[in-house]
Parts: structure tokens; sequence; C-alpha cells
């Protein structure tokens, strides 16, 4: 893989989360892929993991979800039982996402997923949210030596600088920190986006943002505020259904925020006062100095005959109080440029 291609300090690095919007159907997770490719991402990421490798099947009340989510009253197991890929799967969507000139990876959820997925060349590792503080898993991850991308939805400082501590004892590779909130969907005003700038320098990674609001408005501020990685969760349309749909964008909206992120990314552009070609040009509608009534040979400057207008020609309008009372050397018509043979 080519890491330079992953995080480009040029070009926003843009992934189709595939989660569970295959709905149980290996024909849908194929072409959900393939419409991922047309809707411009760069690359897919699968979930690898069973009910049994998440959690058990339990009816006690801590296995039963109620916080607040679309997910409110099932069962962990039966949740993750219906929502995860098959491993038998993901060789084959690997080899699409290869054929489409994607990247697959994919996040594990135990050592078990991580020794599946090195069998199959995964490229990139990607540590979800909830599991952040699983450090044995992230530090079983961090010595296969890949990139990893590291979700902060339900992290405070303390648990991210746990993480990266872990990571960079065994992994000299790049590090990518999410911004995320873990709200399915996620309120906006719980986004707090601003800490992106925070990210680079506080923890030295390449900050990005693993999006769960409605619509595409994050995305865009996210790059504008320095995000190298947009996350967002990709369906092929919501007549798929399934866990993950509500907040999932279809491929007319992938396709939709993605051109919005690489024109921000192109709008931020580089830090510099180096004037573009386009502002050379415009230079023409500058001030500059100019004759402004005919001027006979021996006779003096002044400002009624010397005046700072457009176009920007002319020799610059600091130097107006230097020509006047100077002397003609010879005549000059209405409309010449003044020059330095002015001064």
């Amino acid at each position: 893989m080519n890491n330079k291609k992953l995080f480009d300090s040029k070009k926003v690095f843009i992934v189709a989360e595939l989660s569970a919007n295959h709905n149980g159907s290996i024909d849908i997770a194929i072409e959900t892929i393939r419409a991922a490719k047309r809707a411009g991402a760069d690359a897919i990421k699968l979930q690898t993991y069973t009910a049994d490798t998440l959690t058990i099947d339990s009816s006690k009340p801590d296995f039963v979800i109620k916080n607040e989510s679309i997910w409110d009253g099932q069962n962990f197991y039966q949740l993750y039982k219906k929502a995860f890929t098959p491993w038998e799967w993901h060789e084959n969507l690997f080899k699409v996402a290869d054929e489409e000139g994607l990247i697959c990876f994919s996040s594990p959820f135990d050592k078990t997923a991580v020794d599946f997925l090195e069998e199959l060349g995964n490229p990139i590792y990607k540590i979800a949210s909830f599991e952040i503080t699983d450090i044995p898993l992230i530090e079983y991850i961090s010595k296969k030596g890949k990139p990893i991308i590291i979700s902060t939805g339900i992290a405070d400082e303390d648990a991210i600088n746990l993480a990266l501590q872990t990571i960079r004892k065994n992994n000299k590779n790049q590090i990518a920190l999410l911004k995320c909130t873990s709200g399915y969907p996620a309120p906006i005003e719980e986004a707090n986006l601003l800490t992106l700038r925070d990210f680079k320098t506080k923890f030295n990674v390449i900050p990005g943002l693993s999006d769960h609001t409605l619509g595409i408005t994050a995305p865009i501020v996210g790059v504008s505020l320095g995000a190298k990685i947009i996350e967002k969760h990709f369906i092929l349309n919501q007549t798929v259904g399934g866990p993950d749909s509500k907040f999932s964008l279809d491929e007319e909206e992938f396709t939709r925020m993605v051109r919005h992120v690489r024109e921000a990314e192109k709008l931020m552009g580089d830090i510099t006062y180096d004037l573009t070609d386009i502002q050379l040009k415009g230079k023409a509608f500058a001030r500059s100095l100019y004759v402004v009534k005919d001027v006979k040979k021996g006779e003096k400057f002044t400002l009624k005959n010397i005046r700072s207008i457009r176009p920007g020609f002319g020799l610059h309008p600091k130097h107006l109080s230097e020509i006047i009372g100077n002397v003609a050397k010879k005549d000059y018509d209405r409309g010449d440029r003044v020059t330095e043979q002015f001064l």
C-alpha cells in the first residue's frame, strides 16, 4: 500500500464505511463497494467480528442497549449477529475493492480477527471508538507495523494518550486520530470539530473525522479545520435497510459530499503570501501613477497632471510625493504611464 496516498498532505483520504449496510447479502456488499468507487471514495472499510467475539448471549439488563440510540431495547448479541460481515466474505470483498482501485481495510475487534486480517494482507488497522480502551488489542495490532487509524468517540484525553503510547512502543508507522461523536446519529452540537486543530499539535498525529451526524456539513467543516481523513457510513440506497442505514449516506449523497470535500481541500491551499497567476493578472485593477493631463518638456509635475488611478501598470503610488515638483524632461501625453524616469 502507498502510505503517501493514505496520509497525503494535500489530498483528503475519504473512507466509505460499509459496516452493516449489506444487510446480510454479499451481493449487496459487492455492489456497495462498486458504488463507493463511483461516489469517489478512496477506500472501503469493513468490520471484522462475530457476535461471539464481541459479547455473550445474555438477556440480563446490562446486555440490553439503552443509551438513547436507534438500537435501544435490542440485545447486544442479537444486534451484532444481525450486523456482522461474515468472515468468509472478506477475501472476495478485498478482491472486489482491489479491482475497483479502492483500498480495503478493516476494524478488528479481537486478536483472532487481527490474525485473520493479516492473512488477507490488510493494509491499515482501524481501532473503533469503543475499542480504544482495549489496550491488549491495541498492543497486538500495533505489533503488526501497519498504519493505524483510531476513532475517539468515547475517549477522553487520558484514554487517547494511553492508546497512542501503547502504539508508539511497538509501531513507527503513521497514526491518524479521528474526531468522533459516538451517537447514532450524532447531534451536530456535540461534534466539537474545533478539537481537530488540537489533535495534530497535541498528539502529533494525522487528524481526521469519523462522522455520524446526518448530512454532509460536518465533513466539509472538518476539512476546513485540518481533517486529512473523512470516514462516513455508506449505503447503496436506503431501501437496503439494516442497523446503520439511518445515519448512512447513499451513493448520491456520498458523491455530493466527496465533491464538496474536494472543493474544500482546494480552498484550503497553502499558507502563502505569494501571488497566484490570477492575482497577478488582477493587479491590472490596482492603482498606479499616470499622466492625466498633457505635460510639456520643462513643465512641472503637479497633482493636476499626475494622479494615482487604475490600471496598475504605472509606477507605485508611494512615489507620488517624490515626483510632484520635478520637471518633465520631455513631452508626455495624457494616459502615459509614470515610470522611474519621472523621479
